[in-house]
């Protein structure tokens, strides 16, 4: 079967516009669907090979849904591919099935990997990889931080075939060599913008360098592709073509329209929780009173955010030191009124919030409008209180914008969980940086620490040392794929991945790899990899 490559370092010729270009829009069944230039016809359960045709069967699926019916033709076929879709839409079958049909049952080892961005996502495929293909044979291991390596461990030495993890936990095991990716087919992110907004995008450049230097057929899954989704996409697959079937998002430039009806009296909270889920690369929150500004302002730097504000009231110098930092692209939440922020354009802007409804309807589109911008997706999201909902909702009338979604604020424990994950992955990446002497110097920690979570009366000594590290780490923008020019200036040396010559394996000094004791491990060192 012709495969399309995963590219073995950044670039691959920079594909985004040609994806952008090659894509067009189809009418299907009265949704509206955009897909590559050279389509493919849908495919229908009765048309499946035969093996995901059992699959379909052992988990009584009577028809396949949408957007499985619609990619699993190219990825069958070996097309690199970005699908538009959103969580719940049937997505993980539509990259399950084909990777049973692409593999070899018969032969141990990992075939394909499909990096996601959070333990519950990894449990999540890997249950349903279970049920499709647990019965036919497939082998799969779910692997992911903050637990124990001893079950993973096992998966691999039972001849896992199919990997699912988090980025960071999959970096970890092939530093280690307990994971070899020689006989590695298909490669899948999915929900690719959540992958970045988790911090995961050092470690996935950091995975790339272990990837065979051969064809390896590629694809990813996002809700949405603000431009460095697109960017990313492009680093990763090698001429990769673009796929959407979703009716509310029918082509990248649109910009997704949401709103959250909170307590009047939290509306700061909650703003804070949804910051926090979000966890976008660069916002503006719109604010209508200057005074209001100057308090969301103040509440988001307590909070530990890299935040400033625009308004009429602010001195000339210190509005031009906060120009300055908006034209440089490195201030990451500005929130400013409408009449402050005219004119002003932040480089990948992939959400707006708009702390309030407008007073004039108009306002909305202008707010709305500074994201999604030059061929990218954006997030538009409105906080509204009581009565304001239905002011809101007469706008997108108004302004015929029919996908406006309401969703619920998230709670606190949904914050914890996600701000959790964040940490372990963050730490253990931190970890793995760390020299011997280093792990030695802090082994004398151990026994301390492990009193401490031991002792319910201690735990807010670790709650405090693990809020200050998430303040001093994690606030930051998370970082996303750049153009090269920002990305040789700006990526920490030890995160960049040196791209090698087309057709030519990475050297051993280019590749990272761990140190290893004299006649320690040797079976574990990478075969030669073909031209």
């Amino acid at each position: 079967m012709q495969e399309d490559r995963i590219e073995n370092g950044p670039g691959a010729d920079m594909e985004s516009d040609s994806v952008m270009a090659e894509s067009h829009p189809q009418a299907t069944n009265g949704e509206r669907v955009v897909e590559p230039e050279n389509a493919l016809p849908e495919m229908t359960l009765a048309e499946l090979p035969e093996l995901p045709r059992a699959a379909c069967a052992k988990a009584g699926w009577a028809k396949l849904l949408p957007v499985q019916a619609r990619a699993m033709p190219y990825i069958l076929a070996g097309r690199n591919l970005m699908v538009q879709s959103h969580t719940g839409s049937g997505k993980t079958g539509a990259f399950l099935l084909p990777i049973l049909q692409r593999i070899d049952m018969a032969k141990k080892g990992c075939q394909a990997l499909v990096l996601v961005p959070t333990r519950e996502l990894a449990s999540q495929v890997s249950r349903e990889a279970e049920l499709l293909g647990g019965e036919l044979g497939l082998r799969t291991a779910v692997v992911y931080g903050g637990v124990g390596y001893g079950p993973q461990l096992d998966a691999f030495r039972g001849g896992a075939q199919l990997v699912v993890g988090t980025p960071g936990r999959i970096l970890d095991h092939l530093l280690k060599g307990t994971l070899i990716l020689d006989d590695l087919r298909i490669f899948v992110f999915d929900e690719a913008d959540r992958m970045l907004s988790m911090g995961f995008y050092p470690d996935m450049k950091r995975v790339q360098q272990f990837l065979p230097q051969r064809p390896i057929n590629g694809c990813m899954f996002s809700a949405t592709f603000p431009s460095f989704v697109i960017r990313l996409a492009a680093e990763f697959l090698r001429k990769p073509e673009f796929l959407s079937l979703s009716q509310d998002h029918v082509h990248v430039t649109q910009t997704e329209h949401v709103y959250y009806v909170v307590p009047g009296m939290q509306r700061e909270r909650s703003l804070v929780r949804i910051i926090e889920m979000e966890n976008p690369v660069s916002a503006i929150i719109f604010c209508n009173m200057k005074s209001t500004v100057h308090f969301v302002s103040v509440v988001l730097k307590r909070f530990g955010y890299d935040a400033d504000e625009l308004s009429s009231d602010l001195a000339q110098g210190a509005r031009e030191k906060v120009m300055a930092r908006v034209r440089k692209g490195t201030l990451r939440f500005l929130v400013a009124t409408d009449v402050a922020a005219r004119g002003i354009d932040i480089p990948d802007l992939s959400h707006v919030f708009q702390y309030e409804p407008p007073e004039d309807p108009e306002l909305y589109i202008h707010r709305a409008g500074r994201t999604g911008r030059v061929g990218a997706s954006g997030t538009a999201i409105t906080l509204v209180a009581g009565m304001e909902q239905f002011a809101l909702k007469s706008i997108a009338r108004s302004f015929n914008i029919t996908d406006l979604k309401e969703k619920t604020v998230p709670t606190d424990e949904d914050v914890e969980g996600i701000v959790a994950q964040r940490v372990v992955a963050s730490l253990e990446a931190e970890l793995r940086s760390r020299d011997s002497l280093e792990k030695e110097r802090m082994r004398r920690f151990i026994p301390l620490g492990r009193s401490l979570a031991e002792a319910e009366e201690e735990s807010p000594l670790i709650a405090m040392l693990l809020d200050e590290y998430y303040q001093r780490t994690l606030q930051a923008a998370p970082l996303s794929p750049l153009g090269e020019a920002d990305a040789a200036e700006e990526e920490p040396a030890a995160l960049t991945v040196e791209p090698a010559p087309a057709g030519r394996p990475l050297s051993e000094g280019q590749k990272k790899r761990p140190r290893r004791r004299p006649g320690r491990d040797r079976g574990r060192e990478r075969k030669g990899n073909p031209a």
